[in-house]
């Protein structure tokens, strides 16, 4: 656990110098003043103050347009996306206008510069990698992006740039705010040019890093593999809350790769125990790390993207590092990514193990009756079919089924029926799921030495980055081979002749 303080400051009186005399003295009357988070004026309403968790009416009458007038003439000039700032402050004043372009609205945001939030995902920022942040607006992207450019620049004495579209990063006015520390500024004139200025900073400044909020179109997710295919750090945001959002996101699903669907040959098709046509990731992705912001004070960390898009493709559920932020500023890890990650199939084996005699009571949810009865008789395992849920120990159903989370899945959850899912409704993907669920190798000993084997290969494949070979083993334990190898993202070839043939585990 590591402990550091958490520093605001927000230069709240510049702001309050831009608004009509009434409203500023109602304001300077709440107690709550220091977590005022925005000042909405819209015309012929009253004045409204919003805190977090409550909005407070100022009262004095309506606003008028004398009152639209005073802000306006006080901050700097609106940009295409009907933005302005106060010089050398975070703080944003956004404009609502009539049909005639007239302002009828106008909403006064707080900005603050918050030093010591970055103290989370700080050993990530210095790792110089490129980090892609995802989170729903309000928990803090910005704010941690700014941190990160200080922090680089400062610490680290590294070339920032920060390509600030709407002043947001650092401030209004020609001088950036301090909060970006000693990293230089390129403005944005205009939202749609955002790309040509991210290629433009790195042809033009020779930067070590670049910091941008909000990547949305695809010609910035092209200019910043661009950036990424030059050896520079990027550091950013998009819109979304899981690295599923971004996959399933054609527009920005570059970001991490891209998604395409390949035709498998036959034999490839079987080896896997897939459908022949699949989806693949067509890219390496343009970012190392993704965060999911969960909330401003929960991170979630991909430390691999390419490995964990591969995987989420194989239909695996990602496993990310979770980290927790306390008050005060403390902050630990409460889950690590790897170690989940290669002990999962371990403990499946462990659990099979114990259950390995004992009835299991199937309750088969948008799956084939017939085949899973099929399934249950080819390879002989004590399976009961039943149509009682409270009968069952696991409910088999269709990932595609399971991402929906209908009622029926979580009546399961709530009687403590396992969920356990295929990716298709084939003989083969519920062979392969019983297969799993009775570690049906278990009683061969060369079995579970192979399959352990691979289990070390993979760690040595992720630490080195160079491919591992496996002793040589029969056609039908080196497909359990394959299939245990691939689960983890990895790439595999089996090389030799009979009875020397072997597999090989390759990086990504």
């Amino acid at each position: 656990m590591v402990e550091k303080r958490i520093e605001t400051t927000d230069n709240l009186d510049l702001l309050l110098e831009v608004l009509p005399h009434h409203i500023r003295e109602k304001l300077i009357e709440n107690d709550r003043l220091e977590k005022l988070i925005e000042v909405v004026l819209d015309l012929g309403r009253e004045p409204e103050a919003r805190f977090p968790g409550q909005a407070v009416y100022l009262g004095n009458g309506l606003v008028t347009r004398e009152d639209l007038h005073h802000v306006v003439s006080r901050v700097g000039a609106f940009t295409k996306d009907n933005r302005a700032g106060i010089e050398r402050t975070l703080h944003r004043i956004s404009a609502m206008r009539n049909r005639l372009g007239e302002i009828v609205g106008l909403t006064c945001r707080v900005g603050r510069a918050v030093f010591g939030t970055v103290e989370i995902i700080r050993d990530v920022v210095e790792s110089g990698k490129s980090i892609l942040l995802m989170g729903k607006p309000g928990v803090g992207k910005t704010t941690l992006l700014r941190e990160a450019a200080r922090v680089l620049a400062d610490d680290l004495n590294k070339r920032v740039i920060v390509v600030d579209t709407s002043n947001e990063i650092a401030g209004d006015g020609d001088v950036p705010h301090p909060g970006i520390g000693r990293s230089r500024r390129m403005q944005v004139p205009s939202p749609e040019m955002q790309h040509a200025v991210m290629i433009e900073a790195v042809e033009n400044h020779m930067p070590e890093v670049i910091v941008i909020d909000e990547i949305g179109t695809e010609a910035e997710a092209l200019a910043a593999r661009t950036i990424a295919e030059r050896g520079v750090q990027l550091i950013a945001t998009v819109h979304g809350n899981t690295l599923e959002n971004l996959m399933n996101n054609p527009t920005l699903a570059d970001l991490i790769g891209g998604i395409q669907p390949v035709t498998l040959s036959d034999e490839e098709a079987r080896r896997r125990g897939t459908q022949k046509t699949v989806l693949e990731r067509k890219a390496p992705p343009s970012f190392d790390i993704l965060i999911e912001i969960q909330d401003k004070d929960r991170f979630a960390l991909h430390h691999n993207v390419a490995s964990v898009v591969d995987s989420i493709l194989r239909g695996h559920i990602p496993r990310p590092e979770i980290r927790v932020r306390q008050e005060g500023g403390e902050f630990e890890t409460i889950e690590e990514a790897e170690e989940i990650l290669l002990e999962q199939p371990r403990r499946r084996r462990e659990a099979a193990r114990k259950n390995h005699r004992k009835t299991l009571h199937i309750y088969p949810y948008a799956i084939s009756r017939d085949k899973l009865d099929r399934a249950i008789r080819d390879l002989g395992v004590p399976v009961l079919i039943t149509a009682n849920l409270n009968e069952a120990d696991v409910l088999l159903t269709l990932k595609s089924h399971a991402k929906r989370q209908p009622q029926k899945l979580r009546e399961a959850g709530l009687k403590n029926v396992e969920t356990r899912t295929v990716r298709s409704n084939t003989v083969t993907q519920i062979e392969n799921f019983l297969r799993d669920y009775f570690d049906l190798e278990d009683g061969d000993r060369e079995h579970q030495d192979a399959l352990t084997e691979v289990e070390s290969a993979v760690t040595k494949v992720y630490s080195s980055g160079k491919p591992v070979e496996l002793r040589p083993q029969p056609p039908s334990v080196r497909r359990l081979q394959h299939q245990l190898a691939e689960s983890y993202g990895l790439t595999t070839q089996s090389k030799g002749s009979e009875p020397k043939r072997r597999v090989v585990v390759y990086p990504v």
